[in-house]
């Protein structure tokens, strides 16, 4: 590992700031009640309970009013599946954590099964008796397990392709789809044998029965739900919706419902007409991770990584504008950073370990790097240099074609990065609570403030004055990088989610005219500042 000496420079330490100058703030892209929603399933009261995997909540929302309530709070409200059991229990998978949580009526939330990497699918049998779980992406099986949490998981099958969100059949058997093998299968619970029941699926994500045993399944590639006979394997196309589709309910009357990760909404189907009704609206946006801005004219355009979509936002009306969706027809690595350089738009994804290139005018993907260590950020400097901040080594990396170098080491967070007016790189540290600037060629560095709360991002104005976003302080400074003096810009701003640092977070974007641009990651909203 390359090691660099600490130059002496300009150090800002945080005092009293200067007060706030005057400015318009106005909420350019409204906010949403979700951080993405996955899946979907109604209780025995028949309120319908919606997971959030990012947000780390278990909602209830209800179907016919829209109105939602937070049914369990971060981090054990974490869900990405749930199921309803006798006694008034209801389980689900926090995926990330590797674990299921149980809970019975109204008390304490435990801990049915951990060391369980994927869990993602889970349901109980039409008796009620036993308990089935499904593993997918970090994991690929299928499992029983003990709804008691006392004896060990037994293991059914697999890998098997990944066996999402399913349901238990007539017959007794586990009916759904393989998310890696575009097919809908039926699982002997007790022998393992696996059955294809019907194929062709664009990546299908859910399958749900409704009282009469048709099988609904939705594919989220396509967008299209269907109805599949069992014993036949034929599917008949019953609507089309937009591509991220994440899960169905069917409530006791039949009616279903769909949710959309990348809308961050739920939405009910007429089976009979294929009609939509909007239950939750998503507001636009998924989860605005960060934005970066171009300039033409005087008329700005934002680029937003929004983990479920890669979209843009015109700066001034505020329309929103799909450009990639995760799990769509153009593959998507969730991104979580963003920045915009000459044509090309640079994605990072801390999830994923991964930067993906986009063209600006095209909209079509033209580059994925892989195996970075959690990558927050990346920028690509005047000498065709990609440079990505991984969170995951402290580490800043210097990309030249297939060729990767540390530039710098050490580094406490690098949350963000932003080109300064003297060509330096600019790095906001989020645990250390400082910016440093780092220099291209030599990879030296200089501390140019410090004593910040928890700096999220950083942008840099035309007139070279930089700005930082302090999450922690939900406010936006600027910084004279010649003087280092300091002045608030604006506070009391809607950021700083923190129940998964690093996946989710705010960020600031500054246009040609000094029009400032906020994403909030508290309300998945974002705001436009004139000074």
């Amino acid at each position: 590992m390359l090691k660099f000496g600490l130059c002496v420079g300009l150090v800002l330490s945080l005092g009293s700031a200067e007060p706030a100058q005057a400015q318009t703030i106005t909420k350019l892209v409204q906010g949403s009640a979700f951080k993405g929603v996955h899946g979907i399933k109604f209780a025995p009261s028949g309120e319908l309970y919606a997971g959030s995997v990012v947000g780390q909540t278990l909602y209830g929302v209800n179907v016919d009013t829209g109105a939602i309530r937070v049914i369990e709070k971060p981090p054990e409200g974490m869900a990405d599946d749930m199921a309803f059991g006798p006694g008034g229990q209801v389980v689900w998978t926090s995926i990330s954590a590797s674990l299921v949580r149980s809970r019975i009526g109204n008390g304490p939330v435990t801990v049915l099964a951990k060391d369980m990497p994927g869990a993602n699918s889970i349901a109980f049998s039409r008796d009620g008796k036993r308990l089935f779980l499904g593993q997918v992406f970090q994991g690929d099986g299928v499992w029983e397990l003990d709804p008691k949490g006392i004896k060990p998981p037994r293991a059914i099958t697999g890998p098997v392709g990944g066996f999402n969100s399913f349901a238990p059949g007539p017959d007794g058997m586990l009916y759904g789809p393989l998310w890696f093998k575009n097919q809908v299968v039926k699982i002997n619970p007790d022998t393992g044998a696996v059955t294809v029941v019907a194929d062709g699926f664009k990546t299908p994500a859910a399958a749900k029965f409704n009282s009469r045993n048709v099988l609904y399944v939705i594919a989220t590639e396509s967008g299209e739900l269907f109805a599949v006979d069992i014993k036949t394997g034929s599917k008949t196309k019953v609507a089309q919706l937009s591509s991220s589709l994440d899960n169905i309910a069917v409530s006791r009357d039949d009616r279903v419902f769909v949710s959309n990760m990348a809308d961050n909404g739920i939405q009910e189907v007429n089976v009979k007409t294929g009609a939509l009704r909007q239950v939750v609206p998503g507001g636009g946006l998924a989860i605005p991770a960060d934005i970066a801005v171009t300039s033409k004219d005087g008329h700005d355009t934002l680029y937003v990584a929004d983990v479920f979509a890669y979209r843009s936002v015109d700066g001034t009306t505020g329309k929103v504008t799909d450009i990639a969706r995760a799990h769509g027809p153009t593959h998507l690595d969730y991104p979580t950073g963003v920045s915009v350089s000459g044509n090309s738009v640079y994605l990072s994804g801390v999830a994923t370990g991964t930067v993906q290139v986009f063209d600006q005018t095209t909209g079509k993907s033209t580059a994925l790097m892989g195996d970075f260590k959690v990558p927050a950020d990346a920028i690509m400097m005047p000498g065709g240099s990609l440079m990505v901040a991984e969170i995951g080594s402290g580490n800043l990396v210097q990309v030249r074609g297939d060729v990767r170098t540390v530039l710098r080491s050490g580094l406490k967070g690098p949350a963000g990065l932003a080109m300064a007016a003297d060509g330096s790189i600019l790095v906001a540290e989020i645990d250390a609570g400082r910016v440093t600037r780092v220099d291209p060629a030599t990879g030296a560095s200089t501390t140019l403030a410090e004593g910040l709360n928890r700096p999220k991002a950083i942008a840099v104005t035309t007139t070279g004055q930089v700005l930082v976003l302090e999450v922690g302080a939900r406010r936006i400074i600027e910084i004279d990088p010649k003087t280092g003096t300091r002045k608030q810009v604006i506070d009391n701003l809607p950021v700083g989610f923190e129940t998964q640092p690093g996946l989710t977070g705010a960020g600031i974007a500054v246009g040609e005219t000094g029009v400032i641009y906020l994403a909030s990651d508290v309300e998945n909203s974002i705001y436009r500042i004139v000074r």
